[in-house]
């Protein structure tokens, strides 16, 4: 990837959509047929309102690449949605300072595992709302129009399995995202009432100190105060 598109995925997703899009028109202007950089222009357009432009760039993608299946769904839910020029508020980022505000037993951040299609990792903003889908043994994270991004972590997952088919509910924003991590913030929305109890990231009450406490301090027997007072009466 060269510098240009770079810059210009780094503008996706930090959501400076406008920068995003004039970064992808001009790689466009060198390599017209850069079909990467036509998801991504199409993406900015999406985000901007601009609707029917999004829909061209997305159908020229499938002229490139009748296969792409980013292209593909987007066409669809675009064309389902109709071409209005109102923004997507779905992926509009909302980085407000509340937005990631840690609550000790209903929120985490999470680390996917089994990465999704870089070029829909390259779309993910920072603040972007994502959701859960649940699944037998494992939950997914994808994109509100459904396209993949990762999974939980198989412990974890099994723990919201459980707390979701028990009535809990979970808000999941991107926190961070390149091709090669991304970082998801999972915040519980609602408990239910058979698990009002129990908390949905359980934290350790007693932190491990050990690891860094040399042994003999750990085990050392602390002398009695009788000893003390013994010792003074002989004086």
């Amino acid at each position: 990837m060269n510098e240009l598109a770079q810059r210009a995925v780094q503008a996706a997703l930090k959501g400076n959509w406008a920068e995003a899009k004039s970064l992808n028109e001009s790689i466009l202007t060198v390599s017209e047929k850069d079909k990467d950089a036509l998801c991504r222009l199409a993406r900015a357009y999406q985000e901007l309102g601009k609707n029917t432009k999004a829909l061209s760039t997305y159908k020229k993608v499938l002229s490139l690449d009748p296969y792409n299946s980013i292209a593909q769904k987007a066409v669809d839910r675009l064309e389902r949605i109709g071409k209005n020029s109102t923004p997507n508020n779905n992926h509009t980022p909302t980085t407000s300072a509340s937005s990631f505000l840690e609550e000790p037993g209903k929120t985490k951040t999470v680390t996917l595992i089994h990465l999704g299609a870089p070029d829909v990792l390259t779309s993910l903003a920072i603040g972007q709302s994502v959701r859960l889908d649940t699944h037998a043994h494992r939950v997914n994270v994808e994109t509100l129009s459904g396209e993949f991004i990762g999974r939980l972590p198989d412990d974890l997952a099994h723990r919201i399995l459980t707390l979701s088919r028990a009535g809990n509910e979970y808000d999941v924003l991107v926190k961070s995202a390149t091709t090669q991590q991304v970082k998801t913030f999972i915040r519980e929305s609602k408990r239910g009432t058979n698990v009002s109890d129990i908390p949905s990231f359980p934290i350790s009450e007693k932190p491990d100190y050990v690891a860094f406490t040399p042994p003999d301090l750990i085990h050392e027997e602390r002398p009695s105060v009788n000893t003390f007072e013994e010792e003074a009466s002989m004086e």
